[in-house]
């Protein structure tokens, strides 16, 4: 099949790749629910980091850093120059590394105060990652990748040529790994040298885990989770059902678990095979946080909080019903803090500390880190965490409603009500447009057509699925032009493709083997998927599920007419 494809499709590779194997589905089995120790309106719509002294700190939708004690009792505020969600890094001495959308990278030290700041090219959107020779790692929108020194002077710079919205990992040995909007991961040395690159189906937001061994697991919109020695080379790639935007951990025992937006939180072992998969019943953007007992926790988009057994199994779930997309953070004392949608963070005291496995959380430590650890920190973790680990988890006592903050007395004349538009990240910008181009590239494929021995697509469809603008349209042509996913504009590089097009009743379809002429873009075709990919250097274009051996299936050709007229 691949050989007769390459023959209808000159210039297009044909990938065979492997089935994913299925995974078995785990039947929950819920336990009593732990109770919320409070919940306080702080403003927080980022990833919290936690300071060994139990301190919170984290970014508010009022463009402040945030940092409170560990009863979310204020400290210090520090204003930035916007918004952010990137998880904040606090460093050994206690101070703070922030990343916000006003493109600049503030470092702060323990009280608050502002010890340098370093504007860069882009939002920032990812969260840095810390060296242990005290530099950082930082990846903006811009599509640049720098090395900042602890003192603020940037060391050196990569050009990733597409925004970067996936958080840095740096391993063991100082290698770095980090995903693009173009859908490529790329690894760099410590000095910001290229080691080398690799091709992903479609975009990725995913940010990095690496093992104990150094392999590198990652998720793309293309609805795959991928597994990447340290060389480069694909060890394996598994399926899911839709775009994975979240990030995966590696546990204590070697597991792999990483949500994907089809409800669905999947465990998979170092080999690629699925241990369990476990239906959360809504999608997840975030990470799993893994425990020190083995368990696991993650909210989902639809406001509930799941903790599962190192086995997948349900152990119990809280519903708040407002959106959970960034990861439960758990302090060395036991302490769960988990943000909701509109600025609320809440506590669950009396659980299980963040285990201390290769990469037990989105950011390895509950300070934000983004890096495998030595030999001597990882020991040093355990040590911190011991007491929490071994006293007894505390559960809600006779079904007892969780408590929030006590209750502020009625004051004579209510203020008015505040209400705060929803920030919308590039995050779910782009998700959402991935999203609707995902279901416009299926629609185009379900509705082609051959004629001529040419494959046709319908032309409103395929422009909608490639996230193009249509300039101009005839009954013999027309022309289109790539926009920028997340803004609908279109680049002023960009050159326009003029496609021919053909009426099948009243409808306009352009050719498939067209649209290639768009600059620099390259076809394959995976005959197991049975999707056709079309991508440029920058970014995945199209990725268009297209059932071409149905398609091409030759139709018997009757010998002779089937109604014969005889003439007397």
């Amino acid at each position: 099949m691949a050989a007769q494809l390459l023959g209808l499709f000159p210039g297009v590779s044909v990938t065979a790749a492997t089935a994913p194997v299925a995974a078995q589905t785990v039947a929950p089995q819920p336990v009593a629910a732990p109770q919320i120790a409070w919940t306080k309106d702080l403003h927080v719509i980022g990833a919290v980091s936690i300071a060994l002294n139990g301190d919170l700190v984290f970014i508010g939708s009022d463009a402040k850093l945030h940092r409170t004690d560990s009863r979310g009792v204020e400290k210090w505020t520090f204003a930035l120059g916007d918004i952010g969600r990137a998880q904040p890094v606090i460093l050994p001495s206690g101070g703070v590394v922030a990343g916000s959308y006003d493109d600049t990278l503030y470092s702060l030290d323990a009280a608050g105060k502002l010890v340098w700041k370093l504007k860069l090219d882009g939002d920032i959107y990812a969260s840095p990652s810390l060296r242990p020779d005290g530099s950082l790692i930082v990846a903006t929108a811009g599509g640049t990748v720098f090395a900042i020194d602890a003192s603020g002077k940037t060391l050196w710079s990569y050009k990733a040529l597409s925004p970067v919205f996936s958080s840095p990992a740096v391993a063991a040995d100082g290698s770095i790994y980090f995903g693009s909007q173009a859908g490529r991961v790329t690894s760099l040395t410590p000095d910001g040298a290229l080691r080398w690159s690799f091709q992903a189906g479609s975009s990725v937001f995913s940010s990095p885990a690496i093992d104990a061994q150094g392999s590198v697991y990652f998720g793309s919109a293309d609805r795959k989770v991928y597994a990447l020695a340290p060389d480069g080379t694909l060890r394996w790639s598994a399926q899911t059902r839709l775009f994975v935007n979240a990030s995966p951990i590696v546990t204590s025992t070697g597991l792999v678990v990483v949500a994907s937006y089809d409800g669905n939180l999947y465990a998979f072992n170092p080999a690629g095979v699925a241990v369990w998969k476990t239906t959360l019943g809504s999608p997840a953007a975030a990470a799993a946080t893994e425990l020190s007992d083995g368990s696991l926790v993650i909210g989902d988009l639809s406001g509930t909080l799941h903790a599962l057994s190192l086995n997948g199994d349900e152990l119990w779930k809280i519903t708040p019903n407002l959106k959970i997309d960034t990861a439960v953070a758990a302090s060395d004392a036991g302490t769960l803090y988990f943000g909701t949608q509109g600025g609320k963070l809440s506590a669950i005291n009396g659980q299980r500390p963040q285990a201390s496995g290769p990469w037990s959380s989105f950011r390895v430590t509950p300070s934000g880190w983004g890096r495998s650890l030595s030999a001597s920190e990882q020991a040093a973790r355990v040590q911190a965490t011991q007491v929490a680990a071994k006293r007894p988890v505390q559960v809600v006592a006779s079904g007892k409603p969780p408590v929030t903050t006590p209750p502020v007395t009625k004051p004579p004349v209510p203020p008015p009500p505040v209400v705060t538009a929803p920030v919308v990240t590039p995050e779910q910008l782009a998700a959402q447009a991935a999203q609707a181009a995902a279901v416009a590239a299926t629609q185009a494929g379900q509705a082609a057509r051959v004629q001529d021995a040419q494959i046709y697509l319908p032309l409103t469809e395929l422009a909608a699925a490639l996230q193009a603008k249509v300039l101009n349209r005839s009954n013999l042509s027309a022309t289109l032009v790539l926009a920028d996913p997340l803004t609908g504009t279109v680049p002023a590089n960009q050159t326009p493709v003029t496609l021919t097009v053909r009426l099948f009743a009243g409808r306009a379809y352009v050719p498939l083997s067209g649209l290639t002429l768009f600059p620099g873009s390259k076809a394959r075709y995976e005959v197991a998927t049975r999707s056709y990919q079309l991508s440029t250097p920058e970014r995945t274009l199209l990725d268009l599920p297209l059932d071409l051996p149905t398609l091409l299936k030759p139709q018997p050709v009757q010998e002779y007419p089937t109604v014969i007229v005889i003439r007397r």
